[in-house]
Protein backbone atom coordinates (compact mmCIF):
# COMPACT_ATOMS: atom_id res chain seq x y z
CA UNK A 1 0.00 0.00 0.00
CA UNK A 2 3.06 1.74 0.30
CA UNK A 3 4.65 2.82 -2.62
CA UNK A 4 2.18 3.10 -2.13
CA UNK A 5 3.70 4.97 1.05
CA UNK A 6 6.49 6.91 -0.77
CA UNK A 7 4.22 7.64 -3.50
CA UNK A 8 1.28 8.34 -1.25
CA UNK A 9 3.47 11.73 0.64
CA UNK A 10 3.57 13.04 -2.58
CA UNK A 11 0.10 13.72 -3.40
CA UNK A 12 -1.04 17.05 -2.48
CA UNK A 13 -3.89 18.61 -3.04
CA UNK A 14 -1.93 20.47 -5.90
CA UNK A 15 -1.70 17.04 -7.87
CA UNK A 16 -5.12 15.51 -7.09
CA UNK A 17 -8.66 16.92 -7.89
CA UNK A 18 -9.80 19.58 -5.08
CA UNK A 19 -13.36 18.04 -5.37
CA UNK A 20 -12.01 14.61 -3.40
CA UNK A 21 -11.36 16.05 -0.25
CA UNK A 22 -14.97 17.15 -0.17
CA UNK A 23 -15.83 13.99 -1.70
CA UNK A 24 -14.51 11.88 1.28
CA UNK A 25 -16.03 14.00 3.93
CA UNK A 26 -19.48 13.72 2.31
CA UNK A 27 -18.92 9.70 2.09
CA UNK A 28 -17.95 9.71 5.80
CA UNK A 29 -20.39 11.85 6.99
CA UNK A 30 -23.56 10.35 4.80
CA UNK A 31 -23.09 7.08 4.29
CA UNK A 32 -24.34 5.99 7.38
CA UNK A 33 -26.90 8.54 7.02
CA UNK A 34 -28.41 7.01 4.08
CA UNK A 35 -27.63 3.40 5.24
CA UNK A 36 -30.10 4.19 7.94
CA UNK A 37 -32.70 6.00 5.55
CA UNK A 38 -32.87 2.85 3.43
CA UNK A 39 -32.59 0.30 6.22
CA UNK A 40 -35.33 2.20 7.90
CA UNK A 41 -38.29 2.04 4.60
CA UNK A 42 -39.52 -0.85 5.41
CA UNK A 43 -42.75 -0.60 3.11
CA UNK A 44 -44.75 0.39 6.29
CA UNK A 45 -47.96 1.72 5.21
CA UNK A 46 -48.34 4.56 7.94
CA UNK A 47 -46.22 7.65 7.06
CA UNK A 48 -45.71 8.53 10.81
CA UNK A 49 -44.53 5.13 11.71
CA UNK A 50 -41.52 5.49 9.03
CA UNK A 51 -40.21 8.45 10.47
CA UNK A 52 -40.10 7.56 14.07
CA UNK A 53 -38.41 4.58 12.59
CA UNK A 54 -36.15 6.41 10.55
CA UNK A 55 -35.46 8.61 13.41
CA UNK A 56 -34.47 5.72 15.91
CA UNK A 57 -32.62 4.29 12.93
CA UNK A 58 -30.52 7.27 12.61
CA UNK A 59 -29.91 7.79 16.36
CA UNK A 60 -28.62 4.47 16.76
CA UNK A 61 -25.78 4.71 13.61
CA UNK A 62 -24.87 8.13 14.88
CA UNK A 63 -21.63 9.16 13.98
CA UNK A 64 -19.01 7.78 15.73
CA UNK A 65 -15.27 9.46 17.30
CA UNK A 66 -13.10 7.86 14.33
CA UNK A 67 -15.60 9.36 12.10
CA UNK A 68 -15.39 12.71 13.46
CA UNK A 69 -11.98 12.68 13.32
CA UNK A 70 -11.54 11.21 10.00
CA UNK A 71 -13.39 14.36 8.64
CA UNK A 72 -11.51 16.55 10.05
CA UNK A 73 -7.94 14.60 9.06
CA UNK A 74 -8.88 14.35 5.64
CA UNK A 75 -9.93 18.13 5.55
CA UNK A 76 -6.98 19.58 7.10
CA UNK A 77 -4.45 17.25 5.50
CA UNK A 78 -2.42 17.91 2.40
CA UNK A 79 -2.80 14.12 1.63
CA UNK A 80 -5.51 11.27 0.15
CA UNK A 81 -6.24 8.57 0.39
CA UNK A 82 -4.13 6.31 -2.37
CA UNK A 83 -7.00 5.32 -4.03
CA UNK A 84 -9.73 7.20 -6.54
CA UNK A 85 -12.90 8.44 -5.61
CA UNK A 86 -14.49 5.46 -8.12
CA UNK A 87 -12.37 3.23 -6.63
CA UNK A 88 -12.81 3.74 -2.95
CA UNK A 89 -16.87 3.82 -4.16
CA UNK A 90 -16.87 0.33 -4.96
CA UNK A 91 -15.87 -0.67 -1.62
CA UNK A 92 -18.21 1.98 0.27
CA UNK A 93 -21.16 0.12 -1.61
CA UNK A 94 -20.33 -3.24 0.07
CA UNK A 95 -20.00 -1.65 3.69
CA UNK A 96 -22.52 0.03 3.55
CA UNK A 97 -24.40 -3.04 2.81
CA UNK A 98 -22.31 -4.99 5.34
CA UNK A 99 -21.57 -2.77 8.51
CA UNK A 100 -21.16 -3.53 11.11
CA UNK A 101 -18.66 -6.58 9.78
CA UNK A 102 -15.02 -7.61 9.89
CA UNK A 103 -12.79 -5.79 7.73
CA UNK A 104 -9.28 -6.95 6.63
CA UNK A 105 -6.72 -4.65 5.25
CA UNK A 106 -3.53 -5.85 3.63
CA UNK A 107 -1.54 -2.68 4.20
CA UNK A 108 -1.41 0.70 6.52
CA UNK A 109 -1.67 4.29 4.81
CA UNK A 110 -2.95 7.47 3.99
CA UNK A 111 -6.43 5.95 3.79
CA UNK A 112 -6.54 3.45 6.54
CA UNK A 113 -8.82 6.21 8.84
CA UNK A 114 -10.95 6.01 5.85
CA UNK A 115 -11.48 2.45 6.38
CA UNK A 116 -12.06 2.07 9.66
CA UNK A 117 -14.42 5.10 9.75
CA UNK A 118 -16.55 3.43 7.04
CA UNK A 119 -16.88 0.43 9.23
CA UNK A 120 -18.51 1.92 12.31
CA UNK A 121 -19.12 -0.60 15.16
CA UNK A 122 -17.32 -3.56 12.71
CA UNK A 123 -13.88 -4.89 13.32
CA UNK A 124 -10.99 -2.95 11.05
CA UNK A 125 -7.75 -4.41 11.12
CA UNK A 126 -4.74 -3.29 9.18
CA UNK A 127 -1.26 -5.48 8.59
CA UNK A 128 1.66 -4.09 7.62
CA UNK A 129 5.38 -4.73 6.97
CA UNK A 130 6.88 -1.93 8.01
CA UNK A 131 7.05 -1.38 11.70
CA UNK A 132 8.93 2.50 11.57
CA UNK A 133 5.75 2.93 9.32
CA UNK A 134 2.98 1.46 12.23
CA UNK A 135 4.30 3.70 14.43
CA UNK A 136 4.42 6.95 12.11
CA UNK A 137 0.46 6.29 11.45
CA UNK A 138 -0.61 5.33 14.80
CA UNK A 139 1.07 8.64 16.05
CA UNK A 140 -1.71 10.47 13.99
CA UNK A 141 -4.09 8.12 14.56
CA UNK A 142 -3.50 6.25 17.54
CA UNK A 143 -7.18 4.51 17.37
CA UNK A 144 -6.30 2.34 14.58
CA UNK A 145 -5.50 -1.35 15.05
CA UNK A 146 -2.86 -2.21 13.25
CA UNK A 147 -0.32 -5.51 13.38
CA UNK A 148 3.19 -5.55 11.86
CA UNK A 149 3.76 -9.07 9.49
CA UNK A 150 6.74 -10.66 8.03
CA UNK A 151 6.58 -12.59 4.47
CA UNK A 152 8.35 -15.24 3.34
CA UNK A 153 8.31 -14.73 -0.23
CA UNK A 154 9.97 -11.79 -2.55
CA UNK A 155 8.65 -10.89 -5.82
CA UNK A 156 11.38 -12.16 -7.43
CA UNK A 157 9.68 -15.81 -6.81
CA UNK A 158 6.40 -15.08 -8.37
CA UNK A 159 6.94 -16.82 -11.09
CA UNK A 160 7.98 -20.06 -10.01
CA UNK A 161 5.52 -20.35 -6.84
CA UNK A 162 3.04 -20.11 -9.18
CA UNK A 163 4.27 -22.81 -11.51
CA UNK A 164 4.56 -25.16 -8.57
CA UNK A 165 2.34 -24.53 -6.10
CA UNK A 166 0.32 -27.76 -7.54
CA UNK A 167 3.41 -29.82 -7.12
CA UNK A 168 3.14 -29.27 -3.08
CA UNK A 169 -0.26 -30.94 -1.81
CA UNK A 170 -0.57 -28.61 0.63
CA UNK A 171 -1.03 -25.41 -1.27
CA UNK A 172 -4.03 -27.48 -3.14
CA UNK A 173 -7.93 -25.94 -2.10
CA UNK A 174 -8.78 -28.73 -0.22
CA UNK A 175 -5.59 -28.94 2.14
CA UNK A 176 -4.19 -25.28 2.24
CA UNK A 177 -6.66 -24.46 5.46
CA UNK A 178 -6.55 -23.78 8.11
CA UNK A 179 -3.48 -21.50 6.54
CA UNK A 180 -2.34 -20.95 10.30
CA UNK A 181 -0.11 -24.28 10.63
CA UNK A 182 0.46 -24.64 6.86
CA UNK A 183 4.44 -24.25 6.44
CA UNK A 184 4.54 -26.41 3.28
CA UNK A 185 2.74 -23.85 1.34
CA UNK A 186 5.38 -20.92 0.95
CA UNK A 187 2.27 -18.69 -0.47
CA UNK A 188 0.39 -19.64 3.25
CA UNK A 189 0.60 -16.59 5.67
CA UNK A 190 2.14 -18.81 8.79
CA UNK A 191 3.70 -16.10 11.17
CA UNK A 192 0.39 -13.28 11.48
CA UNK A 193 -1.08 -12.29 14.57
CA UNK A 194 -4.43 -14.67 16.06
CA UNK A 195 -6.53 -12.46 15.54
CA UNK A 196 -6.34 -13.12 11.73
CA UNK A 197 -6.96 -16.47 11.64
CA UNK A 198 -9.51 -16.61 15.02
CA UNK A 199 -11.76 -13.65 12.84
CA UNK A 200 -13.88 -14.98 9.55
CA UNK A 201 -13.57 -11.61 7.71
CA UNK A 202 -16.75 -10.08 5.88
CA UNK A 203 -14.09 -8.11 3.45
CA UNK A 204 -10.41 -8.40 2.36
CA UNK A 205 -8.62 -5.26 1.01
CA UNK A 206 -5.56 -6.37 -0.92
CA UNK A 207 -3.46 -3.25 -1.12
CA UNK A 208 0.16 -4.13 0.56
CA UNK A 209 2.75 -5.63 1.11
CA UNK A 210 5.10 -3.66 -1.47
CA UNK A 211 5.04 -5.24 -4.65
CA UNK A 212 7.20 -3.16 -7.20
CA UNK A 213 10.94 -4.36 -6.40
CA UNK A 214 12.30 -7.86 -6.82
CA UNK A 215 13.34 -7.97 -3.26
CA UNK A 216 10.13 -6.54 -1.82
CA UNK A 217 7.60 -9.66 -0.33
CA UNK A 218 5.40 -9.06 -3.24
CA UNK A 219 0.96 -9.90 -2.59
CA UNK A 220 1.24 -13.20 -3.77
CA UNK A 221 0.67 -14.74 -0.43
CA UNK A 222 -1.64 -11.93 0.79
CA UNK A 223 -3.88 -13.33 -2.97
CA UNK A 224 -3.74 -17.13 -2.25
CA UNK A 225 -4.27 -16.58 1.69
CA UNK A 226 -7.52 -14.42 1.40
CA UNK A 227 -8.58 -17.31 -1.55
CA UNK A 228 -8.26 -19.70 1.21
CA UNK A 229 -9.69 -18.05 4.11
CA UNK A 230 -12.93 -16.69 1.79
CA UNK A 231 -13.56 -20.36 0.58
CA UNK A 232 -13.40 -21.53 3.89
CA UNK A 233 -15.75 -19.37 5.10
CA UNK A 234 -18.29 -20.95 7.90
CA UNK A 235 -21.35 -18.14 8.06
CA UNK A 236 -23.48 -17.09 5.56
CA UNK A 237 -22.72 -14.81 2.97
CA UNK A 238 -20.16 -14.98 0.25
CA UNK A 239 -16.34 -13.30 0.84
CA UNK A 240 -15.79 -10.09 -0.37
CA UNK A 241 -12.31 -9.35 -2.14
CA UNK A 242 -10.39 -6.15 -3.28
CA UNK A 243 -7.28 -5.80 -5.25
CA UNK A 244 -5.62 -2.71 -5.50
CA UNK A 245 -3.04 -2.04 -8.04
CA UNK A 246 -4.17 -5.02 -10.99
CA UNK A 247 -2.66 -2.89 -13.93
CA UNK A 248 0.81 -5.12 -12.30
CA UNK A 249 1.69 -8.12 -13.81
CA UNK A 250 1.94 -10.21 -10.85
CA UNK A 251 -1.32 -9.21 -9.02
CA UNK A 252 -3.53 -9.79 -11.97
CA UNK A 253 -2.10 -12.63 -12.49
CA UNK A 254 -2.21 -14.29 -9.18
CA UNK A 255 -5.82 -12.62 -9.32
CA UNK A 256 -6.74 -14.61 -11.94
CA UNK A 257 -5.65 -17.82 -10.86
CA UNK A 258 -6.88 -17.65 -6.96
CA UNK A 259 -9.35 -14.98 -6.71
CA UNK A 260 -11.16 -15.94 -9.63
CA UNK A 261 -12.36 -14.10 -13.02
CA UNK A 262 -15.77 -15.99 -12.62
CA UNK A 263 -16.07 -14.54 -8.91
CA UNK A 264 -15.43 -10.52 -10.38
CA UNK A 265 -18.21 -8.65 -9.84
CA UNK A 266 -16.77 -5.24 -10.41
CA UNK A 267 -14.02 -3.09 -11.03
CA UNK A 268 -12.59 0.68 -11.16
CA UNK A 269 -9.40 1.84 -12.08
CA UNK A 270 -6.70 -0.10 -10.85
CA UNK A 271 -9.58 -2.10 -8.52
CA UNK A 272 -11.03 -5.46 -8.80
CA UNK A 273 -13.89 -6.75 -6.78
CA UNK A 274 -14.41 -10.25 -6.39
CA UNK A 275 -17.25 -12.27 -4.49
CA UNK A 276 -16.10 -15.45 -3.41
CA UNK A 277 -18.52 -17.92 -2.17
CA UNK A 278 -17.27 -20.90 -0.21
CA UNK A 279 -16.35 -24.53 -1.11
CA UNK A 280 -19.73 -25.83 0.16
CA UNK A 281 -21.52 -23.51 -2.43
CA UNK A 282 -18.82 -24.45 -5.65
CA UNK A 283 -20.38 -26.73 -7.56
CA UNK A 284 -18.34 -28.55 -9.56
CA UNK A 285 -15.02 -27.14 -8.38
CA UNK A 286 -11.80 -29.29 -9.49
CA UNK A 287 -9.86 -30.12 -6.12
CA UNK A 288 -6.69 -29.40 -7.61
CA UNK A 289 -7.39 -25.67 -8.83
CA UNK A 290 -9.06 -22.36 -7.43
CA UNK A 291 -10.85 -21.69 -10.42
Amino acid sequence: MISEKCKGAKHTLLGRPWFIIAALAGLLGGALLITSIIRATDNTLSLCSTVETTAQSIAEYSTTPIQLQSIVHYATSQTVPQQSFEEISISLNVLKERIPCNFLVFGLGHDSLMWASLNPGGTTVFLEEDPEWIQAVLKDAPSLRAHHVQYRTQLSQADNLLSTYRSEPKCLPANAFPIRYNEKCPLALTSLPDEFYDTEWDLIMVDAPKGYFPAAPGRMAAIFSSAVMARNRKGAGTTHVFLHDVDRIVEKTYANEFLCEKYRVDSAGRLWHFEIPNAANMSNQPGDRFC
